[in-house]
């Protein structure tokens, strides 16, 4: 190896800041005739994925609807969603499978719905929302986004390793990532590349250009480590490539005014607020192009009423069942309250119109948890939803019982609906083959 680029000089070349853009409205005259395809080149408005991380479960015998297929209706817990029930699909009955590991509460079901099974020590494969941006997200801005509603840096998706990709707590933080230096209009008539991205794309291409000499100096198990780390590199230079090709129009493109500073944190009303932002600034990134991938947490451990000293995880094993009512009263309502958020959340995608439809028309939104109920930490009878058809390679309004089978079926079913190219996911007991057919368009 002839040269060497220090850590210092990498950093000082990637800190280098872009200027600020502002674009027009996504206009009609950019789409075909019924607004579901780009009228330049014919090519389908392109499908979006999203999750949303929820846990503490659902209430026994207040969500499973009676009747299987079509024409079901939602019981109490899921009443909420009955404006969406067309786009939207129950599975019921799904079990995450332990395979003799201890049960660590409240993070082995993360584990096994996010990546398939239960790690060994810190490392493990990559969270299905990677696997899906590395399938839809190379050509974006951002190959994925990740939020949280209750102030914290929480995050459930995960490249391969031990690192978790961290969620961003602060609409403001989120409207200056998406909206602030960086920012291309993919409508604006002209179009400049940042010299700051041409000077970081150089240096990312020195060091790439630099590869096979390194690697021929290190042992197998540095080979390993190195080669990761320069995968990493080629995803962040394919990334500046994009950032430095003028983008293609997108209509319903529209950048909403400068997002104040607020309040965040635990609190029922600060996580409500930031939902609002929050949602409405990833529906407007999704219909700018900036990203085609998102996740969102909305942290239910620590979430409490305003001048409560209890919060929604510690009811769920303190709060006695309601003689009267047969289930917690007050856990029920930090429940049906969550829920909620997720239909305002889903309603702001639908606001966001494209053509005759919206952005919620192209994506499909993973809806999981960790444990079926909460109180006594099951982990079968799992509640799990799906939103949104991904313009059209999902059927929706159905509740499909499974029965017993891994929860990873639904996780296999969404990769392949997004394009992943796999037969099987998950390990051990979870690893599963079998697709909920139903839902498949």
């Amino acid at each position: 190896m002839t040269k060497l680029i220090s850590r210092r000089n990498v950093l000082r070349s990637t800190t280098l800041g872009g200027a600020a853009a502002l674009p027009l409205p996504f206009l009609d005259c950019f789409l075909d005739n019924s607004g579901k395809a780009l009228a330049a080149t014919g090519a389908a408005l392109p499908h979006c994925f999203g999750t949303w991380w929820q846990g503490l479960g659902l209430t026994p015998g207040r969500w499973i609807p009676d009747k299987a297929g079509k024409d079901y209706e939602n019981k109490a817990e899921l009443k909420m969603f009955d404006r969406y029930k067309h786009r939207i699909n129950i599975i019921s009955g799904t079990k995450y499978f332990l395979d003799g590991r201890p049960l660590e509460t409240h993070t082995t079901g993360w584990q096994i719905a996010s990546q398939g099974g239960i790690p060994t020590g810190v490392n493990s494969g990559p969270s299905l929302d990677s696997t899906i941006a590395d399938t839809i997200g190379k050509n974006t801005r951002f190959r994925s986004l990740e939020i949280s509603l209750d102030g914290s840096r929480a995050s459930y998706s995960k490249r391969a390793g031990s690192a978790s990709n961290p969620s961003e707590p602060s609409p403001l933080g989120l409207y200056t990532r998406i909206f602030g230096p960086g920012f291309k209009d993919p409508n604006a008539a002209d179009f400049t590349p940042d010299p700051a991205v041409v000077l970081r794309r150089s240096v990312l291409s020195y060091v790439t250009d630099e590869r096979k000499s390194m690697m021929s100096q290190l042992g197998a198990t540095d080979k390993a480590r190195l080669d990761q780390y320069f995968s990493g590199l080629r995803q962040i230079e394919q990334q500046l490539d994009i950032e430095l090709q003028k983008p293609a129009p997108l209509a319903a493109c529209t950048v909403p005014g400068k997002v104040d500073e607020t309040k965040t944190g635990r609190e029922v009303g600060e996580v409500v607020a930031s939902n609002k932002l929050m949602s409405k600034l990833v529906a407007q990134a999704l219909a700018c192009g900036q990203t085609r991938v998102f996740n969102v947490v909305i942290g239910a451990n620590g979430l409490r009423q305003p001048g409560s000293q209890q919060n929604w995880h510690m009811l769920t094993h303190e709060e006695p069942v309601d003689d009267r009512l047969g289930f917690q009263k007050e856990t029920t309502w930090f429940i049906e309250w969550a829920n909620q958020q997720f239909v305002d959340f889903i309603g702001q995608l639908d606001a966001m119109k494209e053509g005759d439809g919206s952005v919620l028309d192209r994506v499909v939104m993973l809806w999981q948890t960790d444990h079926g109920y909460a109180r006594t930490h099951t982990m079968d009878a799992l509640p799990i939803l799906t939103v949104g058809n991904a313009g059209g390679r999902l059927r929706t309004g159905l509740h499909v019982p499974a029965n017993g089978d891994p929860a990873t079926r639904v996780g296999l079913t969404i990769q392949q609906a997004m394009g992943v190219s796999l037969k099987n996911w998950g390990l051990l007991s979870n690893e599963t083959s079998k697709t909920v057919t139903e839902i498949l368009a």
